[in-house]
């Protein structure tokens, strides 16, 4: 909290002494080893946020290695591909005025007065602007991973919990959301939609499997669609499990491709983990019988199976759009879900005041 709150007092500085950033203009992709008019200009911006140690250059308009290395750290920082070439997007991005950046320091600080401090033995953090998580011992990262947060339509809620237990070899059962929005209008068109993608159909009330040719499609009824564990299951091998209100969980994926993606908000809400079978390994915390290749061996029958943490873990999914590194540079995420905007307003809304109490005129005027 402390971190962001001088960063917001460095940002406010910087627009009270400097004004805004310096434009960058739009014109061909800068690339280094090139000399362009426009180079001192993004010099001078790189500068001014903390990237670069020095405004000038001995060869003012030449790409130089050295600027080089401080786009391609704000080009990470952006969540943009880290390629060093100055194109649209990078100038987009680094064009955002600094009175923009002021406000989202100030919805982050907001964000960050609604969890309360808590120093734990262990805590699983989702970072959903990060598109990433860390298991944290102690207040320090031991591991961290990339993730795939819900789509913007069908966006990752913010809540805390406790991890509860892992599965392992899941099967799924599809969400009525997915069902009505995307299972039931691929049935409709293709009924081999089933059978390509293993689902089998299920009386809701008696579980009992059904026929799908038994089934009116245009009105189903109370139906459930379920994916057997296996290859190609929608949860993958593994699912991190903790109690809350929105079916939400923490689980491998078979769409392995996706992590590679600058941006990963890909899926219908739950969180898909790179690397999870790390993670499990670390939740156990019992590396006689959870190590690496215990899981592996627990794994390999195929059969579906819960397995209790010997200790239960605090998990906080939260949607921060600020980070700050090491080194005090501040590093601003893409508002993929939108959400900073709401907060400011709510932020700059007006205060109502709050009505006078009912006092006795002999008590006010006594004394």
């Amino acid at each position: 909290y402390n971190v962001v709150r001088s960063a917001l007092a460095r940002y406010r500085g910087l627009l009270l002494e400097h004004g805004e950033w310096p434009q960058i203009p739009a014109g061909d992709t800068l690339k280094p080893g090139m000399r362009d008019a426009r180079v001192p200009l993004l010099r001078q911006r790189l500068h001014l946020a903390g990237l670069l140690s020095r405004p000038d250059a001995a060869d003012p308009e030449l790409y130089d290695n050295a600027l080089r290395d401080a786009v391609q750290r704000f080009q990470r920082e952006s969540y943009l591909d880290a390629d060093g070439a100055v194109g649209a997007g990078t100038v987009r991005e680094l064009n955002i005025p600094v009175s923009q950046r002021i406000g989202q320091l100030r919805a982050n600080l907001e964000r960050l007065r609604w969890f309360e401090r808590q120093d734990r033995e262990r805590a699983l953090i989702v970072d959903l602007a990060g598109y990433r998580i860390l298991y944290q011992r102690d207040g320090q990262t031991v591991w961290q991973s990339r993730v795939q947060i819900g789509k913007t339509v069908r966006q990752t809620p913010i809540f805390q919990s406790v991890v509860s237990h892992v599965t392992l070899n899941p099967t799924w059962t599809v969400p009525p959301t997915i069902f009505r929005n995307d299972s039931l209008p691929a049935i409709r068109r293709d009924r081999g939609y089933l059978a390509k993608n293993r689902l089998r159909v299920l009386d809701a009330r008696s579980g009992r499997e059904l026929s799908p040719a038994s089934v009116n499609w245009a009105s189903p009824g109370n139906i459930l669609l379920r994916q057997d564990a296996g290859p190609g299951n929608a949860l993958g091998r593994l699912v991190i499990r903790f109690p809350n209100d929105y079916a939400i969980y923490l689980h491998d994926t078979p769409h392995q491709g996706h992590f590679s993606a600058s941006q990963r908000a890909f899926s219908s809400g739950c969180i898909r983990v790179e690397n999870i079978a790390q993670l499990v390994v670390l939740l156990m915390d019992d590396a006689a019988k959870w190590s690496a290749a215990g899981l592996e061996q627990a794994l390999s029958d195929g059969k579906t199976r819960n397995v209790n943490l010997s200790k239960r873990v605090p998990i906080l999914i939260a949607y921060w759009t600020v980070d700050i590194g090491a080194d005090g540079y501040v590093s601003f995420k893409p508002d993929v879900y939108g959400q900073d905007a709401g907060i400011l307003k709510a932020l700059d809304a007006p205060r109502r005041a709050q009505p006078a109490a009912n006092v006795d005129p002999a008590l006010a005027n006594a004394g």
